[in-house]
């Protein structure tokens, strides 16, 4: 085993991996170690295909972006009230419901200059969930909660909410509490 050891040490191939040749080593240079009787034979290394990497031939990779997930009722314009969030599932699993209540909604500041409550969208880098089952409550006149809810219909709908919830719920500072 010394002597293998000791010939790949040697070999010219070791010296120079980076030039994809063959390589033949004539009977006059194989090594041969001084504890062992090994002779050695001729060694033929077959082509390297080597692929250089240059700055032009960097890797195709997909980017993902990270998206802070955020909840919004005008498009483009994030809410910045964090949520009250209740959570209710169906004894079998298939469907459940989130109500979202919002004391003071940063959305009726600018709902005047932007535009109309157009729904409930939460965003992450999955894309969006919505729902346009958003109510407002008034005192004095004045709008004071909006209270949203996103229905859920199947096991798969839950799972992609319970996604949003724990990257919003992470971004936020949000904890989750059974009752």
């Amino acid at each position: 085993m010394a002597a293998l050891h000791s010939l790949a040490l040697s070999s010219p191939f070791s010296s120079s991996l980076h030039k994809p040749r063959s390589y033949s080593v004539p009977c006059s240079i194989v090594h041969q170690s001084r504890n062992s009787s090994f002779n050695g034979q001729t060694l033929r290394m077959p082509y390297l295909r080597l692929r250089m990497v240059t700055q032009s031939s960097a890797m195709q990779m997909p980017v993902m972006m990270m998206l802070k997930p955020k909840i919004q009722f005008i498009q483009g314009t994030d809410e910045q009230t964090i949520p009250d969030v209740r959570l209710t599932k169906s004894r079998d699993g298939t469907n459940g419901m989130a109500i979202f209540t919002l004391d003071q909604p940063s959305v009726f500041d600018s709902s005047g200059e932007i535009g109309d409550i157009t729904g409930f969208y939460m965003i992450d880098e999955e894309g969006v969930l919505q729902s346009v089952d958003v109510n407002a409550k008034f005192v004095n006149g004045k709008p004071s909660i909006i209270e949203a809810k996103y229905i859920m219909r199947s096991p798969r709908e839950w799972d992609r909410f319970m996604r949003f919830m724990e990257r919003y719920s992470n971004a936020n500072g949000l904890q989750f509490i059974k009752k």
